[in-house]
């Protein structure tokens, strides 16, 4: 099974910004890019450069969800400041949950949101065996 790093960011973030905050939280997570297959966000921020590079650069779908949909995803850290600027009270985690359980898993987060800059961060998976997408012996 394959993860999901979901992403949130401020319109006009570079794919330079993107890309090394997906790799801090990766790494801080133990968790193996090779492992990623998705980058999900909302939908208004599907189509920014800096996301659509990072995908294409890294190989991974770019999927993008309307704020209703990610309203509806229960989520350990929900921020008012981010449900007034866009109408879902998350974005990173309620994208990468999100993206999972379409995909046809039960979803975990595997890291919960890390902001980076203009750049926040989550990782899901699928439930079950979260542990065998981190490093070992790291």
């Amino acid at each position: 099974m394959s993860l999901t790093v979901g992403v949130g960011a401020r319109p006009g973030t570079s794919a330079a910004a993107v890309d090394a905050a997906i790799g801090a939280a990766l790494a801080s997570a133990g968790l193996e890019p090779a492992r990623v297959t998705a980058l999900a966000t909302i939908d208004r921020r599907a189509s920014e450069p800096g996301l659509v590079e990072v995908a294409d650069r890294r190989g991974w779908r770019l999927v993008g969800y309307p704020a209703p949909e990610l309203a509806g995803e229960p989520v350990p850290h929900p921020a008012e400041r981010v449900r007034a600027a866009t109408g879902t009270p998350s974005v990173a985690e309620a994208a990468a949950l999100r993206a999972v359980r379409d995909a046809g898993g039960e979803p975990v987060l595997l890291l919960t949101k890390r902001v980076d800059g203009d750049v926040t961060v989550a990782v899901a998976g699928p439930a079950g065996y979260p542990d065998a997408y981190r490093h070992h012996g790291g």
